[in-house]
């Protein structure tokens, strides 16, 4: 189990760069980000360093931000084996919201945000 940031902010100029700021500030390190948008705002969904920290810095400076619990998952980079997870996750009926991940030197690391995340945890230890 991950602690997830998720970070909701105003979608123009600039606005991004302040996020990623008070971060370098307080030295917390982005691992992982994932960034969707709307005309409006834009989503920020990132892994950090230091969680509670980034949280507390980032409230400070009046950015909307949660945590949220996400599955982190090591997979051979191979066809088929996402579908086989989520084939595994579907069989006991746990929904992936979303998901997010990349690929390299032949294993594919993905965040996950599932319905049930301790289930799926345990479902998933055995494929790792």
């Amino acid at each position: 189990m991950i602690k997830q940031l998720t970070v909701f902010l105003q979608n123009e100029p600039g606005r991004l760069r302040e996020l990623t700021g008070v971060l370098s500030e307080n030295e917390i390190n982005i691992s992982a980000l994932s960034m969707a948008e709307t005309e409006e705002y834009g989503i920020i969904r990132m892994i950090v360093s230091d969680s509670e920290k980034a949280q507390t810095a980032l409230k400070e400076k009046h950015f909307v931000v949660k945590l949220v619990d996400v599955i982190g998952l090591l997979i051979p980079d191979v066809p088929g084996k996402l579908h086989h997870v989520l084939e595994l996750l579907a069989d006991e009926g746990i929904n992936v919201a979303y998901m997010y991940g990349y690929s390299d030197n032949g294993a594919a690391r993905m965040i996950m945000k599932v319905s049930d995340p301790q289930r799926a945890e345990k479902l998933l230890e055995e494929i790792q």
